[in-house]
């Protein structure tokens, strides 16, 4: 699976991740991120993300756009053992793309084109 984070340059973009757990046993997993660009996402609200039995549970992404090349990283969550039950481990493709730059600013000035 991919997560694509797109947006404006310097935008800050949040993707909420949902893990449904089908079993009757909660499952907890530790979420790590790695890759070439790993640094640049962060996980802003822990990297740990416990699921009840049934239910459903959430982590969440972010991203800063801060180049104009597309940032790729991996999101890994590992089970724990809870309960002698331990989940797959996931993967998710995380990707960037710069769809628009909006300018900080504006400078005017006036200059001749060519003095001797």
């Amino acid at each position: 699976n991919t997560i694509e984070f797109t947006g404006a340059l310097h935008a800050t973009i949040v993707k909420q991740v949902r893990l449904k757990n089908p079993s009757n046993n909660t499952l907890v997993y530790n979420a790590i991120l790695v890759g070439r660009d790993a640094d640049d996402f962060s996980l802003p609200k822990g990297n740990t993300v416990t699921i009840p039995p049934t239910r459903q549970g959430f982590i969440n992404v972010e991203f800063t756009i801060r180049f104009l090349h597309a940032a790729e990283a991996v999101l890994i969550l590992i089970s724990n053992k809870v309960d002698g039950i331990n989940g797959a481990t996931l993967t998710f493709s995380l990707k960037s793309e710069v769809k628009n730059i909006e300018p900080v600013g504006m400078t005017k000035c006036k200059s001749p084109c060519y003095e001797l």
